[in-house]
């Protein structure tokens, strides 16, 4: 196999999750991944993009996924034919902090003449405490890695000498070094976006399991485009709001990418893959002008391609008869969190009901795909019986939309971390948190635990672990019979979900159980009695996986279509 000078790693949250009893029940239910969280961050598609064009050869590997679609494939011989200067592996939320460390050891054995270098998020966030694990050599900081990661390269194609590389934090036999954290670009215009690169790869290494962003990509391909990096937004319980960012990515401001390029991103994907695109960000938070010109040119364009919108706030008409003259199909993504306006005016969410409501209607009127709807669970000022109301409250925008069924509205836990460099999180005492655990090795060692209650990282002053368990059950079961009543799905299909959601609740209980046997050996006998029940129950348990999925092809039916991009060379336009 030729040498790469990166490959980029995505692990799975825990390793091994296929011999460890592991019950997570909803924490990745509403979103694309399952809850080994195989998605691999978009930064890896930047990353991969910009060093190819300066000549490197690059290479993405998402672990996870393979490992989830084989049961039976050999981690370490698989990891031991790779070959790279330089391993990168991402540590972008703390979900991940038990695979990727894990994954990292086994790489520093099998190549201990390569560099492992970590990145994103929650690396940034740790970076002190993972540079100083014995498998870890760099750490890179920053929302914006492309620049300093070429650096990298750059230096040790020269000398060696890391001392001048933004943002990196490293370590020799020196001790640690920590550069300083100096690239925070202003606008994200210079970043790569594209898709040609990734099928040409696929074909280069005859591997799509490998490339695949997550497990049922190639049957349900979903794409992304990003409008920002940062956010104006001050959400206390997000560890991407502006006071995080501020506080140790170094933005004090967002870093808008231009509408016009948003507009082309998506038209890009588009020459590629039938596929839907979200947008992330929401595209007034640039501005009113921003949105008109992002509008604009997706019109002229003449994008067909399904595209996701996603709202920090209720939108006016204006902006929704924009986006049905600009795209023949799209739908809303709207995170209100709660139903109770002092709830979300706690959590940082600043606007009124009669709004939200509206917003709804609106987007409906116009032509909307779908509109989904998102209610959280362990929220600031919010008890069990709060939380419930949200999900009852369901019940009011199926009347006030006719039933349409076009609304989804979902509700599910602030699961299984509470973000660090969030408000809650840093001033946790002080607006009603209790932690569980601060630190990255803390996160770490309880990401093996046996069911998502155990994982959970904090409890709040209204609700306790346990309470929070039990009303995102409860919370799902409301949910279903709202739609039963409004008509949107049958007496049958109500009472598949409700055994799902007690048969989840019975599994919890058991748990629990075994977790009170003191003998470790029969504690493990227990669990693994228990392992192919819980197998079964991992995913879709307060909602249905596919209740989130947008209009959407498989991957073999693009095809021709990114045969014939390929063939004509659109590939290039981005380097």
């Amino acid at each position: 196999m030729a040498k790469q000078d990166l490959i980029l790693i995505h692990a799975p949250s825990v390793y091994d999750f296929r011999k460890e009893f592991l019950f997570y029940g909803p924490v990745s239910d509403l979103v694309p991944s399952t809850p080994v969280f195989e998605m691999y961050p978009f930064g890896f598609m930047t990353l991969a993009a910009h060093l190819h064009k300066l000549g490197y050869k690059v290479r993405i590997v998402n672990l996870a996924s393979m490992m989830l679609n084989d049961p039976r494939l050999d981690v370490p011989e698989f990891l031991r034919r790779l070959d790279a200067r330089v391993f990168g592996i991402d540590l972008h939320w703390l979900p991940h902090a038990h695979g990727s460390l894990a994954v990292a050891e086994i790489v520093r054995r099998l190549h201990p003449g390569s560099k492992v270098l970590f990145g994103g998020y929650s690396s940034t966030y740790y970076h002190r405490e993972l540079v100083r694990y014995p498998q870890v050599d760099m750490v890179m900081r920053g929302d914006s890695t492309e620049v300093p990661v070429a650096e990298l390269f750059a230096a040790l194609d020269k000398d060696g000498d890391l001392e001048k590389v933004q943002n990196l934090t490293w370590k020799d036999e020196r001790g640690v070094h920590e550069n300083p954290f100096t690239f925070v670009p202003e606008d994200i215009d210079y970043i790569e976006i594209d898709y040609g690169w990734i099928i040409r790869s696929v074909i280069r290494h005859r591997d799509l399991e490998g490339h695949k962003p997550f497990k049922d990509w190639d049957r349900y391909p979903l794409t992304v485009a990003f409008t920002v990096r940062g956010c104006q937004q001050q959400c206390l319980v997000c560890g991407g709001c502006s006071s995080a960012m501020k506080g140790f990515l170094g933005r004090a401001r967002p870093a808008f990418r231009s509408p016009e390029l948003v507009a082309q991103d998506i038209r890009s994907i588009q020459d590629y893959l039938k596929a839907p695109t979200f947008v992330v960000g929401d595209v007034r938070a640039g501005g009113k002008r921003y949105a008109e010109r992002f509008f604009s040119e997706a019109k002229r364009l003449g994008i067909d391609n399904p595209v996701v919108l996603e709202l920090f706030v209720p939108a006016e008409a204006q902006y929704y008869r924009d986006a049905r003259t600009a795209f023949p199909s799209y739908s809303i993504e709207f995170s209100p969190d709660s139903h109770d306006e002092q709830v979300r005016h706690a959590l940082g969410r600043r606007f009124d009901t009669s709004s939200m409501e509206r917003t709804v209607q609106l987007a409906l009127q116009n032509d909307c795909r779908r509109f989904d709807l998102f209610f959280m669970i362990g929220l600031p000022q919010q008890t069990r019986e709060c939380a419930l109301d949200s999900a009852k409250y369901a019940k009011r925008l199926h009347e006030i939309t006719s039933s349409d069924k076009r609304l989804f509205v979902f509700e599910s836990p602030l699961a299984p971390f509470l973000d660090p460099g969030s408000y809650a999180f840093e001033h946790a005492e002080e607006v009603g948190y209790k932690l569980l655990a601060r630190t990255l090795e803390e996160h770490r060692s309880r990401l093996a635990s046996p069911s998502w209650k155990y994982v959970l990282s904090f409890e709040t002053k209204w609700m306790s672990r346990d309470e929070i368990v039990d009303a995102s059950y409860d919370a799902a079961d409301l949910l279903s019979r709202a739609r039963f009543e409004s008509g949107l799905f049958d007496q049958d299909e109500l009472g598949a979900r409700l055994e799902r959601t007690d048969m989840a609740r019975e599994m919890m209980r058991e748990i629990d159980s075994a977790m009170a046997i003191k003998d470790p050996s029969d504690r493990s006998a227990r669990f693994e009695e228990l392992r192919e029940k819980g197998r079964e129950l991992m995913e879709s348990t307060i909602c249905q996986k596919s209740d989130l999925e947008w209009e959407s092809h498989g991957i073999l039916k693009s095809v021709p279509r990114a045969v014939f991009s390929l063939v004509r060379g659109k590939g290039k336009r981005k380097g």
